[in-house]
């Protein structure tokens, strides 16, 4: 059976399942430097991808829309052959527990290349629910997961999935403050908000920036339970709660003269904590039915939450997707269907399955020649100047994971703010280290297993002074973790230049212009021009004195 799972909305995506396999997913913003979390505009694109994998609309045995915006059917506007369209989806979530979660809502008219196809649609919070459990160990023996969906417009959100008795259950909210509170309540704050003016709360980018800016901060108690007060004091359900519970504390903190990154961290902490005592709480009054974790959505991409939740005792085993937020949407969607056409609700699938790097001609200014890895690994060592990296298929997600990365030594303290500048990135930004998975507990602790670069490690006190370019101001590391069974081509770059160095470790960040996916090709690199060197598929590209 052929699904083809479409992502319209941001962080638009076309995946495609075959016979429980993916065969491709392809985000929007990582072809032709696309904006980063855009939409798809055409569908077209549908069409064009299938082609390049070899398929057409005609093997599609089901297509799959991801739901959108709302709590009842959603009206979601793009277009197709140029000419504006309107698609009927499903709902962004339930409207109440007893709802069925897997409700499949059927429409007529997605049109493409100008004929109608028959759909399905699912609700937005279930697609995130199975494209994190089919893509989980728990899926292949149909072990039983709890699953928490803690996205943009919606408050975490428990679910229990057990497959082997076709159970989906909607455990409701844990508590009610939705997903983009972790940005929203930093536009009240520096550097976020200067003289009263703030960023868009339409930018996206600015929780992944606060995850790095709160190693400023100093936590405080007395901040932490002025967090409850307000809570208790202005709750409502109705989302402007979220705007007015900032507001009370941007007062308070005015108020009281408290530093602004002491606001941001306690509250980045205050969330954590509210996880995890909502979580025991839950668990408490309703009883334990599984010790299998799933943690979806945006709010998943933070490794500090991730990692505090794994620490708590609370699950034997917690699995976070390296597409765990909207890029995964589309593989959901398709798994939506997949799990309801199959008692078989594991999908098998790679990080590594989006857009092939397209080796064209380099911009002007750029010499090429042949170089193999080793000899990579020579040039990182003796020069000791970062290399844009391109290779294979793109990683699915949002983090580089070594196909599409800007990879440098971490020998030299100065690397981070080096890389941070040619990215025009905020000093504050950390740098991620990429590790040979077999060292990485001797340089890093917990140092387990990390392929996706989604958990909080912390430099080992022998290793500090040795790679601190990968140091946050924490002291702790993004770390990724690098196998031959992983990416056989990034690990034999780190074993290669282990051996002339001594270290194990590169420096990781991701290559694309700003605001932007990940380069499609190499004239893109190139053309970007911020590196000196860039490598693909075996030919080093070397821009001219």
């Amino acid at each position: 059976m052929i699904i083809c799972g479409i992502k319209l909305t941001h962080d638009g995506c076309v995946a495609l399942i075959d016979d429980h396999k993916l065969i491709f997913s392809y985000e929007y913003e990582k072809c032709k430097n696309h904006k980063r979390f855009s939409c798809i505009d055409d569908l077209d694109f549908v069409q064009e991808v299938l082609e390049q994998n070899g398929y057409s609309l005609d093997d599609v045995d089901h297509f799959i829309v991801d739901g959108w915006d709302g709590l009842d059917e959603s009206i979601i506007k793009t277009c197709s052959g140029g000419k504006s369209v309107s698609i009927k989806a499903a709902p962004y979530r339930e409207k109440r527990l007893s709802a069925d979660s897997l409700k499949c809502y059927l429409g007529d008219q997605l049109i493409l290349k100008e004929r109608y196809f028959p759909y399905k649609s699912y609700m937005h919070s279930t697609t995130h629910v199975l494209s994190s459990y089919c893509a989980s160990p728990f899926a292949k023996s149909k072990e039983s997961a709890y699953i928490l969906v803690y996205d943009g417009g919606m408050h975490p959100r428990l679910y229990y999935f057990d497959p082997a008795n076709r159970i989906l259950e909607n455990c409701g909210p844990l508590f009610m403050l939705i997903g983009n509170i972790y940005s929203l309540f930093a536009l009240h704050f520096r550097p976020y908000c200067v003289d009263g003016k703030s960023p868009s709360v339409d930018d996206l980018s600015v929780a992944g920036k606060v995850m790095a800016y709160i190693a400023k901060g100093t936590f405080r108690e007395d901040v932490l339970k002025q967090f409850d007060i307000i809570y208790k004091q202005h709750f409502s359900p109705t989302m402007s709660f979220n705007w007015l519970f900032s507001e009370k504390m941007r007062e308070y903190a005015e108020a009281n003269k408290i530093p602004h990154e002491d606001i941001l961290l306690t509250f980045h902490i205050y969330l954590e904590q509210k996880i995890i005592s909502s979580l025991r709480n839950y668990f408490k009054r309703h009883g334990q039915k599984s010790n299998n974790f799933c943690f979806a959505g945006g709010c998943s991409l933070n490794i500090k939450w991730n990692s505090a939740i794994r620490a708590s005792g609370l699950f034997q085993e917690i699995f976070v997707s390296p597409f765990t937020n909207d890029t995964g949407s589309a593989i959901g969607a398709a798994c939506c269907e997949m799990y309801c056409q199959s008692e078989n609700p594991a999908l098998e699938w790679s990080v590594y399955s989006g857009f092939p790097i397209i080796k064209n001609k380099p911009a002007e200014g750029f010499t090429s020649r042949d170089c193999t890895i080793k000899e990579l690994a020579k040039l990182l060592y003796e020069t000791d100047e970062p290399v844009v990296f391109l290779h294979g298929k793109a990683e699915l997600g949002p983090r580089a994971l070594g196909n599409r990365s800007i990879i440098a030594p971490a020998v030299n303290n100065d690397m981070k703010e080096r890389l941070n500048k040619i990215k025009k990135r905020e000093n504050y930004r950390p740098v991620s280290p990429m590790c040979m998975e077999e060292y990485a507990q001797e340089i890093f602790s917990p140092g387990i297993r990390d392929p996706y670069m989604l958990f909080d490690h912390t430099l080992k006190e022998e290793w500090k002074g040795k790679i601190d370019a990968i140091c946050h101001l924490d002291g702790t590391a993004r770390l990724q973790t690098i196998s031959s069974e992983d990416n056989k081509t990034v690990y034999e770059l780190l074993r290669e230049y282990g051996k002339m160095s001594g270290i194990p470790v590169l420096c990781n960040t991701s290559a694309n212009y700003l605001g932007t996916g990940f380069f499609p090709d190499v004239y893109s690199a190139t053309e970007w021009g911020q590196t000196k060197y860039v490598w693909c598929e075996g030919t080093l590209y070397e821009k001219c004195n």
